[in-house]
């Protein structure tokens, strides 16, 4: 059969033709690529929303904490953390941004941590053909104080003046024990209760703000161990030490004594006594029996003579006085108004009394010893008589008169003397003879290994005390004792090792640097014994002296620099305080112990800043004396160090302090010279900026904080200089000291995000 080829053709034509296709394919995709593109653009506009929406519950949860510090969470102004909060959130998401309506936001606190939540309503626009109107986006936040592997080294000013009020009284005075009632002392305790709240978010007694964190053991997850180091003259730091790090052998101001063999004396019996003097008139007569006005009326005598008490005859009438100056001569105590004589009776003579002719007491080998004897006896007037010139009938004449007394005043003493002598005995005995001088000690008895410490040394510095007696040559009696040893107390307080002494009197160009050779200002050193002088000593107030004596000879005692030799115990003339002993660093996860600790302290003594602040960061360093407890956490983990440094005063030593470079006007470690107080507190005052630049280069942070107000200002500007940058903080008064260490510890967490 034959084909139509004509119609084949366009048959074929057609089926193989596409351009109608297009039209078809579009009509039938537009539907879901309308889906597609506006669902794009709907997502987009939701991700950003969400994104900006994220960020601004971020933001306001951030600021809120911040704005809370270590504090308590508070609402409903603008000022408020939860004000703070909405604030930053509304400058992070504006309202109406990307065409939403705000449905609601929140931020609320639990136990320190903001967490906020907001939602929106995203309208859509493509989507809206496909029944999809809006959509809600819900984003939370939450915001917590993080804080790292922390180290914390509280180094406090515990001196007398921290007793004191910030104004007012200071009963106990500089070096006084008994605080006042509002003591600084009590205001720093507060603070520092306060700052273990902020830092841990464990409760303690103490209130410290509105809402008081209600934990009460450390629940965090990082190491964070709090140390102290309470400083006044010295540190308490020498039990915590082991034993190697202090010297076996030490060199104090002290005493060394020598039994030596002396002669006592006693005296026998009398004998050769001699006779006995008339009595005479010890001392002065009471004035009311010499004068006419202790007696009744006086009328002239009857008879012609008379013998009184003192063996003498008077005569009733003596006409050759014939005039009243000659007539008043006659009386026994001159004057016309003065009596003559009296009548007496006696009490009975006392027992003789013996004393050293001219008071020279026997030397040894003297065997005899020359006496006065002594006796008195009581007088006792009954009658006084006098001479009056007067005229009796016709006649002008000197005429004895005589009264009884009348006031019970009427006695006096009358004594009489011979001489005797009395044998002197001797006896042989031991007496110690002391040296004061610089003596060394072993003093390794102190170490029972390891770390561990004896809290006694026994030293030959005492004595036994044995009888009363005097010595050849002494009329005074002392106590006759010999050389023993005496157990002498250890508290904990060391002595500096080697430093670099001040010639000039001017230290401010000694210490811009730390000298190398100034071991007393190096954190890191471990003693050893291929280094001299690396060591340190323990302080023994028990067996330090300041030497005084007589110089001059003036009766005056002054500073004896030269040893100085007796057979009595000098005064011990010296000042020493030991501090509260120091904590090492070490976690506090419970309140209790913590509390017991900082309730101990106490301010006594002057303000050596110096001392304190090395060596709180020698028990802070991590390459130092505890570099195996410091260097990093058990797990291996990097600590942040801060030592915060409190003080309330200036610079105050003295002379007589045994302070941790011994007794300084003595010893002379620090100067070639005899310091002054003054001396003194130049040197310190150069030491401390050198100190805390050193600090500051260890990587530690060093927060200063001065309280009370009574800084000068040299000392404040040294105080701020001290402190790392932006960390200095001055307090007036309790409270802002209490702020100033919540914010210290607001500062030491990390703030960041959680969630």
């Amino acid at each position: 059969m034959k084909r139509n080829r004509a119609s084949a053709s366009f048959m074929t034509r057609l089926g193989r033709d596409q351009r109608g296709n297009t039209i078809a394919i579009v009509a039938a995709a537009i539907v879901p690529l309308l889906g597609m593109i506006g669902g794009g653009i709907d997502m987009s506009r939701l991700y950003l929303a969400k994104t900006r929406l994220q960020q601004a519950c971020d933001a306001g949860a951030l600021a809120g904490r911040r704005a809370m510090g270590s504090g308590s969470w508070s609402e409903n102004t603008a000022t408020s953390s939860e004000g703070r909060a909405e604030e930053l959130f509304r400058a992070n998401f504006a309202s109406g941004a990307y065409g939403t309506t705000l449905v609601g936001r929140e931020f609320t606190e639990d136990d320190g941590t903001v967490n906020g939540t907001a939602t929106v309503s995203v309208p859509m626009s493509v989507m809206r053909i496909f029944g999809m109107q809006t959509r809600n986006l819900t984003v939370t936040c939450t915001a917590k104080m993080e804080i790292p592997n922390t180290d914390v080294m509280f180094v406090l000013d515990v001196t007398g003046s921290m007793n004191c009020a910030t104004s007012g009284s200071c009963p106990g005075g500089n070096n006084g024990n008994t605080p006042a009632t509002n003591a600084k002392i009590f205001g720093l305790k507060s603070a520092v209760k306060c700052f273990y709240e902020a830092l841990l978010r464990v409760n303690t007694s103490e209130v410290c703000g509105e809402n008081d964190p209600t934990a009460t053991t450390y629940a965090g997850t990082a190491q964070i161990r709090l140390g102290f180091m309470p400083y006044s003259v010295n540190v308490n730091v020498g039990k915590l030490l082991p034993n190697t790090m202090l010297a076996d052998q030490w060199t104090y101001q002290s005493r060394e004594g020598v039994n030596e063999t002396i002669y006592t004396w006693s005296l026998g019996d009398a004998y050769d006594i001699g006779n006995y003097g008339n009595w005479q008139i010890s001392g002065a007569i009471n004035s009311s029996i010499r004068t006419t006005n202790g007696y009744n009326s006086f009328s002239t005598v009857p008879n012609e003579s008379y013998t009184l008490s003192n063996g003498q005859s008077y005569a009733r009438q003596v006409a050759t006085a014939n005039t009243t100056t000659k007539c008043s001569a006659l009386n026994k105590f001159g004057g016309g108004t003065q009596i003559a004589g009296t009548t007496d009776t006696y009490s009975n003579p006392s027992d003789a009394t013996y004393t050293a002719t001219d008071n020279t007491p026997p030397t040894h080998p003297n065997v005899i010893q020359n006496q006065q004897v002594r006796q008195t006896r009581t007088a006792t007037v009954t009658t006084g008589y006098r001479y009056r010139y007067f005229k009796i009938g016709n006649s002008w004449s000197c005429w004895l008169e005589y009264a009884s007394k009348k006031s019970s005043n009427n006695t006096y003493t009358q004594e009489r003397l011979t001489t005797a002598k009395r044998p002197v005995t001797w006896t042989e005995r031991l007496r110690v003879k002391w040296t004061y001088k610089p003596v060394s000690f072993n003093v390794s008895g102190l170490k029972a290994g390891g770390a561990t410490w004896n809290n006694s040394i026994s030293l030959p510095i005492g004595q036994t005390d044995g009888i009363s007696a005097n010595p050849s040559g002494s009329n005074d009696s002392a106590m006759i004792s010999v050389l023993d040893n005496t157990d002498v107390v250890w508290d904990g307080c060391i002595e500096e090792r080697q430093t670099v002494k001040n010639s000039d009197k001017n230290p401010s160009d000694e210490w811009t640097s730390i000298p190398q050779d100034a071991y007393d200002l190096n954190i890191d050193m471990v003693p050893s014994a291929s280094t001299a002088n690396s060591h340190w000593g323990p302080m023994l107030g028990g067996a330090v002296w300041g030497r005084y004596a007589d110089l001059d000879g003036d009766g005056d005692t002054e500073y004896s620099y030269n040893s100085v030799e007796t057979w009595d115990d000098l005064n011990q003339n010296m000042e020493y305080y030991c501090t509260t002993e120091a904590k090492k660093l070490q976690p506090w996860t419970a309140p209790g112990p913590f509390e017991t600790y900082v309730n101990s302290l106490s301010g006594i003594g002057n303000t050596y800043h110096d001392i304190g602040l090395i060596w709180g960061a020698r028990f802070i360093s991590p390459t130092g004396i505890f570099a195996d407890d410091n260097a990093e956490t058990s797990t291996g983990g990097a600590i942040q160090r801060h030592i915060i440094f409190m003080t309330d005063g200036t610079t105050m030593t003295a002379n007589t302090n045994y302070a941790a470079h011994g007794l300084h006007w003595w010893d002379r470690r620090q100067t070639t010279y005899a310091p002054s107080s003054n001396n003194l507190n130049d040197i310190l005052n150069a030491r401390l900026p050198a100190l805390c630049a050193l600090i500051k280069s260890r990587n530690i942070t060093l927060w200063v904080v001065s309280y009370g107000g009574g800084i000068d200002e040299a000392t404040e500007t040294r105080l701020e200089a001290c402190a790392t940058e932006g960390k200095y903080f001055s307090a007036t008064d309790t409270p802002t000291l209490i702020s100033n260490f919540q914010q210290i510890a607001s500062e030491i967490a990390d703030l960041r995000l959680t969630s």
